[in-house]
């Protein structure tokens, strides 16, 4: 079958995700036939350096050969077996290694199967929590402006893009929403240098006045990334934490996008070295390989659903893919890689050359109003005018029309609106990190017809 005939049926049949349809009658899906390291190959033998790891996931790269290998050892030996009254060696392995390495005091795992998923299981958790420990009034929970959590109707409801969630409001939950950091646009005026969180004090009123009604406060650390990779200073976290601790609120950490080492640390909340009360992981978790996410608390809220069964405290959440073998195997194999192969510490040159050539070429350029970088997220927000920070209308599309072009240069990117970001497999070399943003900077160019 050739490439236009996959392409007739893939439009024939797939509704594919986060994507306006009728697009694809002008641009017709790629259709990849494999994957190798930082690559991805279609059928007509094009290959495509993956700068955004598909969607975030893929770690050490395609068809990685110590990941393929832990999978077809566990698939010879187990591929699923029910979670409930049953167990298994990599869940209880991976368990244990995920208590060792997320920050203190989160000793309890529980198994979900993605992210939105595992941000209700974390809003479900601190609600039931609540109830069951006298603070009844506790219903509602805070997020911030520009927050993403996922598109389930819980996570929806803690979101704050309304390109995701406008049209189903009726049916979301009634969430505070405080205005986040804004570190681009920082309405006082403020340098990221010098930088004290004057934003804070809008989500410390809001907790003052409002803390016996709100459950948990949920939050993406460090890193606001389907709001365009906004960046915001580890001083807002420890704060948070401290607000939190005061009024018997949770903390949510959710580190499905900014954990396993994109940010530099292992997990975000370690740049402002606090422990949330849950924390939500998924995405890197198992390298790009299957579909996984965990739930991991404190003894505290575990305990408060440890009880005898006539007292009908148990968390009643579940999933048929729960704790899935194969899933596992695959987020055991990749923790092995972290560790063996000394990936955070070989991360840091590769961030550095990440900056070094963004930021020389970005500095200049007359449409690029910020390069931002923590870690292995590198960012860049087109602008209309560098002075005034004036924004492209959002029908013009600039993004997505420079991420078409980018294709054609072997090169895949994907916009968050205005803002395009490099985040590459940590297998990445340094000559495809330069190709990568040289690739990105020329697309740019020939978008706006500067040569």
């Amino acid at each position: 079958m050739n490439l236009h005939e996959l392409q007739k049926k893939d439009l024939n049949y797939i509704w594919h995700p986060c994507s306006q349809m009728k697009d694809y009658e002008e641009f017709p899906p790629i259709v990849v036939e494999r994957g190798e390291g930082a690559y991805l190959f279609d059928v007509s033998g094009n290959r495509y350096l993956d700068a955004i790891s598909s969607w975030w996931v893929n770690l050490f790269g395609h068809c990685n050969h110590r990941i393929n290998n832990a999978v077809k050892k566990q698939l010879d030996q187990l591929e699923h077996v029910i979670f409930a009254n049953f167990s298994h060696r990599p869940a209880i392995e991976l368990a244990e290694k995920i208590v060792e390495i997320t920050p203190a005091g989160l000793n309890k795992v529980f198994f979900a199967d993605n992210g939105s998923s595992a941000v209700e299981v974390a809003l479900k958790m601190s609600f039931q929590y609540h109830q069951q420990t006298g603070s009844c009034r506790k219903k509602r929970f805070i997020a911030v402006s520009d927050a993403y959590h996922g598109e389930t109707i819980g996570a929806l409801s803690v979101g704050d893009i309304d390109l995701y969630s406008k049209i189903y409001k009726p049916l979301l939950l009634d969430t505070i929403k405080v205005p986040g950091p804004d570190c681009y646009r920082c309405i006082y005026g403020q340098e990221r240098q010098s930088c004290q969180t004057e934003c804070f004090h809008q989500m410390e009123n809001v907790i003052e006045q409002k803390h016996n009604e709100v459950c948990a406060v949920i939050i993406e650390p460090m890193v606001q990334a389907a709001a365009g990779m906004k960046m915001y200073p580890a001083q807002y976290l420890t704060k948070l934490r401290e607000i939190c601790s005061q009024y018997n609120i949770h903390l949510i950490a959710d580190e499905i996008a900014v954990g396993f080492g994109r940010t530099g640390k292992m997990f975000a909340c370690e740049h402002a070295s606090v422990s949330p009360d849950i924390i939500c992981l998924s995405k890197g978790l198992t390298a790009g390989y299957l579909p996984l996410s965990l739930v991991v608390v404190t003894d505290n809220i575990y305990n408060a659903f440890y009880s005898e069964y006539t007292e009908q405290k148990a968390f009643l959440h579940s999933h048929s893919y729960t704790g899935n073998p194969l899933a596992c195997s695959v987020a055991l194999e990749s923790l092995n890689i972290f560790k063996e192969d000394n990936v955070l510490e070989r991360n840091k040159s590769k961030a550095e050359q990440i900056n070094k050539i963004t930021k020389n070429l970005a500095n200049k350029h007359p449409y690029i109003g910020e390069f931002r970088q923590i870690g292995m997220i590198g960012a860049l927000e087109l602008v209309e005018d560098k002075v005034t920070k004036q924004a492209f209308a959002w029908e013009k599309r600039v993004g997505y029309n420079i991420c078409k072009l980018a294709l054609k240069e072997g090169l895949l990117l994907r916009p968050l609106g205005n803002v395009l970001y490099f985040m590459p497999p940590y297998i990445i070399e340094e000559k495809d990190i330069e190709r990568m943003v040289t690739a990105t900077f020329k697309a740019i160019n020939n978008y706006f017809g500067i040569d």
